[in-house]
C-alpha cells in the first residue's frame, strides 16, 4: 500500500530513474569495493617491488581494476534476488539504488576492458590473470553455491604473482612459494569473507563450502591457510628467516589465536583477525617482492 498516487518502485530496478549521480554512487557501493581496492593496490604494489617499471606497474593496476570491477558487479547482479529474500537492504541492486541491467552492463563493459588491459603485459601475463578473473566469475555464477567454492579463490590469487612476473623481461614465472602462498591466501579470504553470512547464504539455498562446515568450524580453519602462507613466505625464499621474519610469524600466530579466542563473542572477530594475519603475509609478500622470480 503506498501513501500517493505513484506505483510503487520495483527493487532492485532503480525505479526507471535516468542514469546520475545516484547510479554511479550504487555502481560503486556495488562492486565491493573494500576487496577491490585492497586486491588492486597489494598486486600493484607487488609490481613495483618486483622490479616492474612504472607503466608496467600501471598496466597492472588497470587490468587488476577492471578485473575486480567485473567481479564484485558481476556477484551483485547474479545475487540480487537472494539479497533481496535475505533483507539485505544495504545491498544497492536489492534496495533499488541501482537496476540489475545497469549493474550487468557495467560488469560486461569493465569485463571487456580487462581483456586488452592484461594482455598489455604480455600474453603469458594475460592468460594467466585472465583465467583467475574467468575463475571468480565461475564462483558469481554458480561455483559459490557448491563444495568447490574454494576453488576460484584459490585460483584467482593463485595466478596473482605469474601474473606480476610473466610481465618482466625475459618473462619469469615466479617461485613456487609465492604461488602457493597466494593460493592459500585466497582460501583464508574465502573462509573469512562467508564466516559473518553462513546463517543467510543457508537460508538463501547457498551451500558452498564454508556453509557445509558450519560457523564453528569455518572459524576454527580460518587460522590455519593464512598462518601457512605466512610460514611460506618467511622460510620459502632461500636463506635465513631473520628476525623480521621471526616476528611476522609470531604475530600472525597471535592474532589468529585471538580471533579463535574471541571469536565466541562475536562473527566479527575472527574475520577481523583473519584480515590483520593476511596483512602480516600481504607486507612480507611485498617485502620479498624481488625474490618471487623463480631462480
Amino acid at each position: 500500500m503506498t501513501t500517493s498516487g505513484h506505483a510503487p518502485r520495483e527493487r532492485g530496478q532503480a525505479g526507471g530513474r535516468p542514469f546520475g549521480l545516484s547510479t554511479v554512487l550504487g555502481l560503486a557501493r556495488a562492486c565491493h569495493p573494500g576487496p577491490t581496492a585492497a586486491v588492486t593496490v597489494m598486486v600493484t604494489a607487488l609490481a613495483v617491488a618486483s622490479g616492474r617499471e612504472v607503466a608496467g606497474c600501471v598496466l597492472v593496476a588497470a587490468a587488476v581494476l577492471t578485473g575486480q570491477l567485473s567481479i564484485g558487479w558481476c556477484n551483485d547482479a547474479v545475487d540480487a534476488g537472494r539479497d533481496i529474500e535475505a533483507g539485505r537492504t544495504g545491498k544497492p541492486v536489492a534496495d533499488g539504488t541501482v537496476s540489475v541491467r545497469v549493474v550487468w552492463s557495467a560488469a560486461a563493459a569493465a569485463l571487456v576492458l580487462c581483456v586488452p588491459l592484461s594482455f598489455a603485459s604480455g600474453p603469458a601475463a594475460g592468460t594467466v590473470h585472465l583465467v583467475g578473473v574467468a575463475a571468480a566469475w565461475g564462483y558469481d555464477l554458480g561455483l559459490k553455491a557448491t563444495a568447490l567454492s574454494w576453488l576460484p579463490y584459490v585460483v584467482g590469487f593463485g595466478v596473482l604473482p605469474p601474473f606480476v612476473t610473466l610481465g618482466l623481461p625475459g618473462h619469469p614465472w615466479p617461485a613456487w612459494w609465492a604461488v602457493l602462498a597466494a593460493a592459500l591466501l585466497g582460501c583464508g579470504a574465502h573462509l573469512a569473507n562467508v564466516l559473518p553470512d553462513i546463517s543467510a547464504d543457508l537460508a538463501t539455498g547457498v551451500r558452498g563450502w564454508p556453509q557445509r562446515l558450519g560457523t564453528a568450524r569455518v572459524r576454527a580453519l580460518i587460522p590455519l591457510p593464512l598462518l601457512l602462507a605466512t610460514g611460506l613466505l618467511v622460510f620459502g625464499p632461500p636463506g635465513p628467516a631473520g628476525m623480521g621474519g621471526w616476528l611476522a610469524l609470531a604475530g600472525a600466530c597471535a592474532l589468529a589465536g585471538a580471533g579463535l579466542l574471541l571469536g565466541r563473542r562475536s562473527p566479527r572477530v575472527p574475520f577481523v583477525a583473519a584480515v590483520a594475519v593476511a596483512a602480516v603475509a600481504v607486507v612480507l609478500l611485498l617485502i620479498r617482492g624481488t625474490e618471487i622470480t623463480a631462480l
